[in-house]
């Protein structure tokens, strides 16, 4: 599986629409047009008519009857229409566009009319990595500063749910830390280890957890072998749990820029998944992170 296939995958299934916030931006724009191209699902554009019609011109978009463009007087109102579109299933995904994280994530958690179930809201980012044979899937790069047990519970089961959604049904969960033994100074191996035996006895469910890891003995068999590690998780795990919000940011940077990963992230555990890309993503991210929250959406 590959974010490509995930794409074929996701365009054969009943069209999802996808509601833009302040959609009046070319890398948004030009990530609607491919996506409609690709049959991945139908937009509704909340916010400058004018600079979105002129946008979507540029792409021979203004009349596709997959596209329908929504005015608002500002990034805040079209936060507002966009979720409310949503919340009220006009639309089936959320996705931010030219509009601070912050005002788009105010309208989410509104009382009234937001997406929060109650839970906690997570970054779940999908990456292709070149040469390694299976998805890897990093949580929580965005979110989460410094997340408690609790908190990495809720984390941990909402990147299984993305997992499931894309097919991998029983995904193999590492939570990292420095070291693969528990060390009370360090509260990422106590963590670790919890998690582990709150997996072994049913409480989080729908996956197999092993921790603490390190980060070469989670993706490495090699590795894990060199160390003596035997665990069902150890060298082929599906998603890394980060321990800290630095230590994810680093992770995927890192997988974009030096390791020349593709990816596709989703903000989960709300009503609908929301597409929160940042303005450095490039249109092919956005695509895959469309194609991954209308994946999710579907299941």
């Amino acid at each position: 599986m590959n974010l490509k296939m995930l794409i074929d995958q996701v365009s054969e299934q009943p069209r999802k629409t996808v509601a833009v916030a302040a959609a009046e931006d070319h890398e948004v724009i030009e990530a609607v047009a491919e996506a409609v191209r690709m049959g991945l699902a139908n937009f509704l554009l909340y916010g400058n008519e004018e600079l979105i019609v002129s946008m979507l011109t540029a792409h021979e978009m203004e009349q596709h009857e997959a596209v329908n463009v929504i005015s608002a007087s500002s990034g805040a109102e079209a936060a507002e229409l966009a979720v409310k579109a949503v919340s009220s299933g006009q639309a089936d995904v959320l996705m931010k566009g030219n509009i601070a994280t912050a005002s788009i994530l105010k309208a989410v958690l509104n009382k009234e009319y937001g997406l929060r179930k109650g839970g906690v809201l997570s970054h779940v980012a999908v990456f292709e990595v070149p040469n390694y044979d299976r998805f890897i899937i990093v949580t929580d790069a965005a979110m989460n500063i410094a997340p408690d047990l609790e908190q990495k519970v809720a984390i941990l089961k909402n990147a299984v749910d993305t997992a499931r959604s894309i097919g991998i049904e029983n995904p193999k969960v590492a939570p990292i830390a420095a070291v693969e033994v528990v060390n009370p100074a360090m509260q990422a191996t106590v963590d670790a280890a919890l998690l582990t035996q709150m997996n072994r006895r049913g409480q989080i469910k729908n996956c197999i957890v092993d921790g603490p890891l390190a980060l070469d003995n989670a993706v490495s068999k090699i590795a894990a072998e060199h160390k003596g590690i035997e665990s069902e998780v150890a060298g082929v795990a599906d998603i890394l749990l980060v321990p800290t919000i630095e230590v994810g940011n680093a992770l995927y940077k890192s997988l974009i820029y030096f390791a020349d990963a593709k990816v596709g992230a989703i903000i989960s555990g709300a009503k609908a998944p929301v597409v929160l890309t940042s303005r450095a993503d490039s249109a092919e991210t956005k695509v895959y992170s469309l194609a991954l929250a209308v994946s999710t959406a579907s299941k």
